[in-house]
């Protein structure tokens, strides 16, 4: 007898890992000057550091929760391939423009509408948090802007406040203090919004995992403003302090650097502290409401 050889097909998750490892490389070749980019940007940026917290996050979010995303069965949706769509003609616009916003925004929609196109919304939604994440870290440079100024001159009249409460005789002009032995500037990266984003990225974090009601989550990411707001006027007035008693030069260098580490610290602290009385207080409120 001559031996008969069957040839059998690959598995279908075989056919979908390459598929999904080609779509992977396809996307990773035309998106590599914009990655490239903003990589560099979070490395080299103050303002843009928060992405080195949010792109890690991200990725563990979404590996934790592979589990969950193979117990679903997909159910594929043609939105995701408009979106798709949309998010080539942004990297066009914003290659053509040098508009980096408008390219790295477009690598974020891309990503989720592969996902929708090929899974479903249950994979995206269970997703949605790691693509929050990513839609953070390109924050448009005019949002920046327009945001810098306020922070800066709520932080220096906190300070004011403070010294004056503390008998330290001081003049506010907009964001500069005017102290006996030294002219202090809240420069703009005195102004807390890298501490302010970072929270929000926080925020987000703490909200998904500790709480799972949408009203407690808004409530712990709507807390994380107040809490860089105010903390970063405590690290103005204590540097405004140190300078009025030991001279300038604890105003910059080593010493101001591990202030902000210890600040942010505090920040961190605070807004776990948040987190905490929301998820203690909500059910009380709700359990009230239904009585």
């Amino acid at each position: 007898m001559t031996p008969v050889t069957i040839d059998r097909p690959d598995s279908p998750a075989r056919h979908a890992a390459a598929a999904l490892a080609t779509l992977a490389l396809v996307v990773g070749v035309v998106y590599a000057p914009v990655l490239t980019k903003l990589a560099a940007d979070w490395w080299s940026s103050p303002e843009y550091s928060h992405g080195l917290l949010c792109a890690p996050a991200a990725l563990a979010i979404a590996y934790s929760r592979r589990r969950e995303l193979r117990s679903l069965r997909p159910a594929p949706s043609g939105v995701g391939l408009a979106g798709a769509v949309i998010a080539i003609a942004l990297l066009g616009l914003g290659t053509l423009g040098a508009e980096l916003f408008l390219t790295r925004i477009s690598f974020a929609l891309l990503v989720a509408s592969c996902v929708l196109f090929l899974f479903g919304w249950r994979h995206l939604r269970v997703l949605a948090l790691p693509f929050a994440l990513l839609l953070s870290m390109p924050i448009p440079a005019i949002v920046i802007t327009r945001l810098t100024l306020p922070l800066q001159l709520a932080a220096s009249a906190m300070s004011e406040s403070g010294l004056m409460a503390a008998g330290v005789p001081v003049l506010r002009e907009g964001n500069v203090l005017v102290l006996p032995n030294a002219t202090l500037q809240v420069a703009e990266a005195c102004s807390g919004i890298r501490s302010l984003v970072s929270l929000v990225v926080l925020a987000l974090v703490i909200g998904r995992t500790v709480d799972p009601r949408a009203s407690a989550r808004a409530a712990i990411i709507l807390a994380a403003v107040p809490v860089a707001v105010l903390v970063n006027g405590l690290r103005v007035t204590i540097t405004a302090l140190a300078t009025y008693q030991y001279g300038p030069a604890v105003a910059s260098g080593a010493v101001h650097e591990a202030l902000g580490v210890l600040t942010f610290a505090l920040a961190v602290g605070l807004l776990g502290a948040c987190a905490w009385v929301v998820r203690a207080v909500e059910p009380r409120t709700v359990a009230g409401a239904m009585s």
